[in-house]
């Protein structure tokens, strides 16, 4: 059990960071998490010394990058596909509406012991943005097979092609 002063200090939408950033920390090999997964984290975690019925909303929409602000803006998650998340990483797209907001928890605002996490994060963050940075092997053969038609409009190429059809 938490004391009183946890309790009334953890925002919500800081519990919800902590329950996705352990997942992820805890499962390295999993991309992202249902809302279910990340509830029952945040449950068995007890930041609050209890469960909070906010949590569930937090994690599926007030933290939610890339969903219209209702009213929560926190930029804390990013939805996959319908019903998983993971952790919002910078470069992400979100809604124009949450610029600015909330990503991370402050120090001061977590528990000492969840701090850590706050390191790991910047760490994940870093290196999965380096992933991200390698060329897309379909993008880059954007404009490729230019020469094919170099010289022509697309109407000559084409009927340079059809010559000789029936």
């Amino acid at each position: 059990m938490k004391d009183a002063a946890t309790a009334r200090i953890i925002k919500v939408a800081d519990e919800v960071w902590i329950a996705a950033a352990l997942l992820h920390r805890e499962n390295p090999g999993q991309s992202d998490f249902t809302i279910e997964e990340i509830v029952a984290r945040a449950s068995r975690e007890s930041l609050a010394g209890m469960e909070r019925p906010g949590v569930y909303v937090h994690v599926v929409q007030h933290c939610v990058a890339n969903r219209p602000p209702n009213p929560g803006r926190y930029r804390m998650l990013f939805e996959t596909r319908p019903g998983r998340r993971r952790l919002f990483r910078d470069g992400d797209p979100y809604d124009p509406s949450r610029e600015g907001s909330k990503i991370t928890p402050s120090s001061d605002e977590i528990p000492p012991h969840y701090e850590a996490l706050l390191k790991w994060y910047e760490d994940w963050s870093r290196d999965e943005k380096r992933e991200r940075s390698t060329p897309d092997p379909l993008l880059s053969l954007a404009g490729s097979g230019q020469e094919v038609w170099a010289g022509e409009t697309g109407d000559s190429y084409v009927k340079r092609l059809r010559e000789g059809w029936q």
